[in-house]
């Protein structure tokens, strides 16, 4: 499932709207490190942000939830982002992208999660500039925690020595890497859907198996955009994105190239998946069709014999009369005769294994 949120058509260009109701509240979250220092706290306002070029460390800025648009008009004056990204923002249901905004970068990515049973993209917006990094995540719960932990003390990896441009590559690494526990998943869900077609074919079968195709569309359109993303980066000569970080985005870009290999073979399985359930639905309808097959051709001697009996010729002086209507044994013997068919037939049926 992707969730998405437009404008009503023919608002003007870089409109602001409020998110609905119901979405969670948006909450600021500020690391700034460096290689000695490292600060992790929640901020109550935009106005508690650093300014860019107001310090030396490098700023974090994750922002978990929908942002309403007095939020983003303040993020946007600080920090100089553009309104049209901005309204990119509030429109979730993106197509992953790269957009440069003079000395800034504006990327919106798509992040793939299993949430009950169910495959849902969250849309990751990411603003960066020099020495800031302003993360966009519609849901309350922070899924780059592990990315915070390798920069928080007493870890000093690379994250802390580097500048955001590596931030930026860490973060999108997680993204491109989350694809990973999703196929898995989806690869287990597709061996269960085989035995369950050899087992069983059933129209609640047909349905999963429809659901898990529209499923990997869906990711389709997320993850072969989001490999152009990371081509994007890897090819043009941005200022921010320096020439040690270009090496950790080769391989990121292997990565969204082997889950998108991964992905296409997925998608041939489940449409080979729907051509074993019409051929197994075929298979039991013959199998079927054949003991009817069966059980109506045994009782057509059977008709015919008790069709022929059943005319009652029965004149004692007329030589064409039906004589054994007078045996003592005529009624045992027609069962006999009928029993002996019966028998013949199965033998024979059983004979040419065509049941």
């Amino acid at each position: 499932m992707r969730f998405k949120r437009y404008h009503t058509p023919g608002t003007a260009p870089g409109t602001l709207t409020s998110p609905p109701v119901d979405s969670p509240s948006a909450r600021l979250r500020l690391l700034r490190y460096s290689a000695r220092d490292f600060e992790d706290r929640t901020l109550d306002s935009v106005a508690e942000c650093p300014a860019p070029g107001e310090t030396d460390e490098q700023i974090w800025l994750q922002v978990n939830g929908h942002p309403d648009a007095a939020l983003l008009q303040q993020l946007g004056e600080r920090y100089g982002l553009h309104e049209l990204a901005l309204e990119d923002v509030l429109n979730t249901g993106q197509r992953p992208k790269l957009e440069t905004y003079d000395d800034q970068l504006f990327m919106v990515l798509g992040l793939p999660v299993i949430r009950d049973g169910h495959l849902h993209v969250m849309q990751i917006s990411l603003f960066v500039g020099v020495g800031f990094l302003i993360c966009f995540c519609p849901e309350a719960e922070d899924p780059f925690e592990p990315v915070r932990h390798r920069a928080r003390p007493p870890n000093n990896g690379r994250v802390r020595s580097r500048g955001v441009d590596y931030l930026l590559y860490a973060l999108l690494d997680l993204v491109v890497d989350s694809a990973f526990p999703v196929l898995e998943q989806t690869g287990d869900r597709i061996e269960v859907l085989e035995e369950q077609l050899l087992d069983k074919p059933s129209r609640t079968i047909l349905s999963d198996i429809h659901a898990l195709r529209r499923e990997l569309v869906l990711l389709r359109h997320v993850l072969w955009p989001q490999r152009e993303v990371v081509a994007s980066l890897m090819r043009s000569d941005l200022a921010l994105i320096e020439e040690h970080t270009g090496l950790y985005l080769r391989d990121c870009y292997d990565h969204a190239v082997q889950v998108l290999e991964l992905q296409e073979s997925y998608r041939e399985m489940s449409a080979s998946l729907l051509d074993v359930y019409l051929s197994s639905v075929s298979h039991h309808t013959n199998e079927v069709m054949r003991v009817l097959t069966v059980i109506a051709t045994i009782f057509i001697p059977l008709t015919f014999i008790v069709g022929i009996y059943g005319m009652n010729f029965a004149n004692e002086q007329s030589p064409w009369a039906m004589p054994e209507l007078y045996w003592y044994y005529g009624y045992p013997v027609v069962w006999g005769v009928m029993i002996a068919v019966v028998a013949g037939l199965l033998w024979y049926f059983r004979r040419r294994d065509w049941f």
